[in-house]
């Protein structure tokens, strides 16, 4: 994905992952900072002194091999990937088949069937979501085992912020849904926010259990992404 000039010499492949076709063009730009490279160098050190990191390889990109730029309909972002074993996959809030469901994600199902009268999937694994354009995006795509938060501020934040400006950008009309005041701070790569936006911003609370209902139970987040999709002329998510 980035530069692997440290990490050959250390005869490890941290990076394995390749950053799709469709976004090369948009994070080009910003894999070629020293700021990436240092994250690279970084990665390829911890996993040298033997730290296990989530997701594991060919997992990392997920959210952008599963979600063409040019097929994205709906932005949904995450904070960083979930730390625990067999749970992290490359997908936002998502968990693979057969892994139980956190909390958060237990509560984003909650008002799923609330806004849209469905009953609640029995798999965590939102793959089905990603494949239909909805980019689930977390705003640092690695993390240490066990320990939530601990590649924040590591340089993954310009290589998402790159993903956020590159849907906004485009022409066609997009929904962001922003749960909780980390995803909101993106909100500052999507221009032309309010009457006159062609962009539907949806911001609430987040699903965790310490926030979920302070707003985010009842803000039908689905339900209005695909009005405002249908509206657009844009097909709607099959949630």
């Amino acid at each position: 994905m980035l530069v692997r000039g440290r990490v050959q010499a250390l005869g490890i492949e941290v990076m394995t992952d390749i950053v799709p076709p469709s976004w090369a063009r948009a994070l080009d730009p910003v894999l070629s900072t020293e700021q990436s490279r240092q994250l690279n160098a970084w990665l390829a050190d911890q996993e040298n002194e033997g730290r296990i990191i989530y997701p594991p390889h060919g997992q990392r990109l997920n959210a952008l091999a599963l979600t063409p730029l040019e097929e994205v309909k709906v932005v949904i972002l995450g904070q960083d990937p979930y730390h625990g074993p067999g749970q992290a996959h490359g997908l936002a809030f998502s968990v693979p088949e057969g892994v139980k469901l956190p909390p958060s994600l237990r509560n984003i199902y909650k008002e799923l069937a609330s806004d849209l009268d469905i009953a609640p999937p029995t798999t965590g694994d939102l793959s089905h979501w990603a494949r239909q354009g909805v980019l689930l995006l977390n705003n640092t795509l690695t993390v240490e085992a066990a320990k939530a938060g601990s590649h924040a501020r590591r340089g993954w934040d310009a290589i998402t912020d790159a993903c956020v400006n590159a849907v906004a950008a485009r022409e066609q009309p997009s929904v962001f849904i922003l749960w909780g005041s980390h995803a909101q701070q993106k909100a500052r790569w999507i221009p032309e926010l309010g009457a006159g936006s062609r962009h539907l911003v949806i911001e609430s609370p987040h699903p965790s259990p310490l926030s979920a209902h302070r707003g985010f139970f009842g803000s039908r987040p689905f339900s209005r992404a695909n009005a405002f999709l249908r509206e657009q002329g844009r097909q709607p998510i099959d949630w």
